[in-house]
């Protein structure tokens, strides 16, 4: 009979201890799927009614954090860089060229539950800093007479909500989505004429990954 009950108090201590996640001084690292879709809009281009537009992409996202409490973090969202075509409805063009970016983004987060919790939402929100590189004016823009395509850097603000399903003490599955104000201005020729156009990408960035915390 004795015996039974430490068994019984083994296997009862063994079930109900509270495997922690996400406790202060924990660093966690999520890589996976991230897709920029943008809510895009531009001033009117060329004289006419039509805008400037650009379209989505899917990259492999990563991000990094560092528990300051059980409850609060400070991560950093990157990215290999995304690629994104620019199109116009100007003249039935359609894409006219391309750029890539890189969106690295700071944000404090707020985790809701206890560190013991199997599934820790959060929320938060920050700043997200987006520079522009390799503009190019494709076949079809050089034909309708566009050259020497440009973009400015970018610096706004971010928000972001997640949630994370705790699968051990280390591992996790996570799905997040995050919103960032970018904002640039696209400079270029049309018929050797210079042109400034502003451009509002403001995208919803959503990723679903795999984490590790140590």
């Amino acid at each position: 009979m004795k015996k039974t009950l430490c068994g019984l108090a083994v296997l009862t201590a063994l079930f109900s201890t509270s495997v922690l996640a996400h406790q202060k001084g924990d660093f966690i690292v999520r890589a996976g799927i991230a897709s920029v879709i943008p809510n895009d809009s531009s001033d009117k281009i060329l004289g006419s009614q039509e805008e400037l537009e650009v379209n989505s992409n899917t990259q492999i996202g990563l991000t990094l954090g560092y528990m300051i409490t059980d409850n609060v973090s400070f991560e950093v969202l990157a990215a290999t860089p995304f690629s994104h075509d620019i199109s116009t409805p100007y003249g039935n063009l359609g894409d006219i060229g391309e750029t890539k970016h890189l969106p690295p983004t700071f944000m404090f987060e707020y985790y809701f539950g206890q560190s013991d919790s199997k599934i820790r939402p959060y929320a938060g929100g920050g700043i997200n800093y987006t520079t522009f590189f390799d503009e190019k004016i494709n076949s079809t823009g050089a034909n309708a007479g566009l050259s020497d395509l440009s973009l400015d850097d970018s610096w706004g603000l971010a928000v972001n909500a997640g949630v994370d399903y705790k699968i051990n003490e280390d591992w996790f599955v996570n799905a997040s989505v995050w919103y960032a104000d970018i904002d640039s201005t696209a400079t270029y020729k049309a018929g050797g004429v210079q042109q400034s156009t502003e451009v509002h990408i403001d995208p919803v960035i959503v990723m679903i990954s795999g984490g590790y915390k140590f």
